[in-house]
């Protein structure tokens, strides 16, 4: 006698709590393997932000005896090239140390703060799937949102670590605690507005660079549209609410103490992380919601040869990097009239930074070193993606074929070198033209000028790219570090060098800082042909150490 059960009825597995449950199976564990992996390098990431807040805290009042003479100080940020660079200027009427610390020098806290949390959620996201480690991951007993839910978590502990260090910084130096805890939420606010962002764009592309430039480009918007709305009226334009770092200092700690602004960035962090969850269901494993664009049915002839793939590996990342930067260049030099207005109300201390009795061609001659320290960010960015190729396994590949390795480095640098020269170039022309249709005198003057105070900071560009070069040949793991490094130190320098009043050293270890400024100096071709030579003596070097190590050594 045969007997038939009846079909069991379930829950669909959506509407299960056990499943739900599922969804955040292993989240303490990856967070546990996440943050072994990223103890060093979050440490100085919290511990560096937390340093720069301190620093800045208590810098100010070293270089103000007391607080009446921030009055002459205060005019770097109540004009408009002031607020163009720093913010809105609040209570810069009255200024105090501590609205000069928020008014002038915190923004810069939470652009760290923000680039801190894109990379850290796409390198524990995105960048996992694109090596095969997320797959072999969930092939064990893992949630479908565990991942991201860790790297979520990893990511808000350390933006709160680094604003709690900001927070203890500003309180050393006698700050006012309601203000000093208002700019650490703010800090906070937006790292996790910024974590949401770059939650999203990790699906949205199918690369870990792709994901990073997304979230990063919204960094940079969000910058250069706040730039617009605060130089046009102090206190901030209807343009500087358009933008995520505007509402971080439309609180206005110490002055107005706004805390609504923050409740603006911690919705927009909740509405994205909420997207970046949902949009994570909408895709598999390794695939990305915006996929690659399909390739021609033939490949290029000029794919089989060195250069051509080069080219195609390097093309995306410069392009993106030439076009940011030429925009940056064409408004910059759109400010040169507004400069030439305010000339005769600006600080002395911005004579400081614009070097030269012509105030507007020291800021010209100071925007072309600026931008090339981008140009050489581009180039690191570029030996960087040389070394994903390489621990991916696609140089050994390539090697594989009847080519040497001196060949496939150098084509990689030949194509990088002159893709440079021509963001250089670019960037000149894109600032003369500009400064050219807003000037109302000497309108074509400048144009020749600035564009050759670009291209006159190659050296320093190319003796950045020969450290880096020389250090992927031989040290390849530190090549990446040491070449942010000298970045953000030139930047600081640059930017900051000559009001600091340090000992000479700090100055002469400035790769920038080397070079006449181009047209208020006159070319001097000593430092031209000693930062050039050891920038092609760092080729030759990383050329000789390639060719002898081994290859996609982790």
């Amino acid at each position: 006698m045969s007997t038939t059960t009846a079909p069991r009825l379930s829950l669909p597995e959506s509407s299960s709590p056990r499943s739900r449950q599922a969804t955040l199976s292993g989240t303490g564990t990856l967070l546990r393997f996440m943050l072994r992996r990223d103890r060093l390098r979050l440490t100085l990431w919290v511990v560096g932000i937390g340093l720069m807040g301190f620093y800045f805290a208590n810098a100010i009042q070293v270089i103000a005896e007391d607080e009446s003479e921030l009055v002459q100080l205060a005019g770097m940020f109540t004009d408009p090239v002031g607020r163009l660079m720093t913010g809105p200027a609040f209570g810069m009427d009255e200024p105090t140390f501590e609205r000069f610390f928020s008014a002038g020098y915190v923004l810069f806290l939470y652009i760290m703060v923000a680039l801190m949390s894109v990379f850290t959620v796409v390198r524990h996201t995105r960048a996992e799937e694109q090596t095969g480690r997320a797959e072999l991951v969930r092939a064990n007993v893992v949630g479908r949102h565990a991942t991201l839910t860790s790297a979520l978590i990893l990511t808000a502990a350390a933006v709160l670590g680094s604003n709690v260090l900001v927070v203890l910084g500003a309180l050393a130096a006698g700050y006012d605690p309601a203000g000093s805890v208002l700019v650490g939420a703010t800090g906070v606010g937006g790292g996790l507005f910024f974590t949401g962002a770059a939650a999203v764009s990790a699906q949205l592309s199918e690369s870990s660079r792709g994901s990073s430039a997304m979230a990063g480009g919204l960094i940079g918007l969000s910058y250069l549209i706040r730039m617009g709305g605060d130089m046009a009226e102090a206190g901030g334009s209807a343009l500087s609410w358009f933008s995520p770092l505007g509402w971080s200092q439309q609180t206005a700690p110490y002055v107005l103490d706004r805390w609504w602004p923050v409740l603006l960035l911690a919705a927009g962090a909740a509405v994205l992380i909420w997207l970046g969850i949902w949009l994570s269901t909408k895709r598999d494993v390794e695939a990305s919601l915006m996929p690659a664009r399909l390739g021609r049915g033939r490949a290029k002839r000029s794919l089989g040869t060195p250069m051509g793939m080069a080219a195609r590996m390097l093309k995306g990342g410069l392009r993106g990097w030439g076009i940011a930067l030429v925009l940056c260049g064409l408004m910059f030099g759109s400010y040169a009239q507004a400069l030439v207005d305010a000339a005769d109300d600006l600080p002395e201390e911005f004579a400081m930074i614009f070097s030269g009795e012509s105030m507007m061609l020291g800021y010209l001659a100071y925007m072309g070193l600026f931008m090339a320290i981008f140009v050489a960010a581009a180039g690191v960015s570029a030996l960087q993606q040389l070394r994903g190729e390489e621990t991916r396994g696609r140089a050994e590949l390539a090697l594989s074929a009847p080519i040497s390795r001196t060949a496939w480095l150098g084509a990689h640098l030949g194509v990088l070198l002159a893709g440079l020269v021509l963001i250089l170039l670019l960037v000149g022309v894109a600032m003369g033209a500009a400064a050219s249709a807003v000037l109302e005198e000497n309108r074509g003057s400048y144009f020749g000028d600035l564009v050759v105070a670009s291209i006159h900071q190659l050296p320093a560009v190319l003796a950045v790219l020969g450290v880096v070069v020389a250090l992927f040949g031989w040290l390849p793991r530190a090549a990446g570090i040491i070449g942010w490094l000298i970045i953000g130190y030139a930047a600081v320098m640059t930017n900051f060098g000559q009001l600091l009043e340090l000992p000479d050293v700090f100055y002469e270890l400035n790769v920038f800082g080397h070079l006449a400024q181009y047209p208020v100096e006159d070319l001097a071709w000593a430092p031209v042909l000693v930062l050039s030579g050891i920038g092609v003596a760092g080729l030759a070097v990383g050329l000789l150490g390639f060719s002898r190590r081994e290859i996609n050594r982790v």
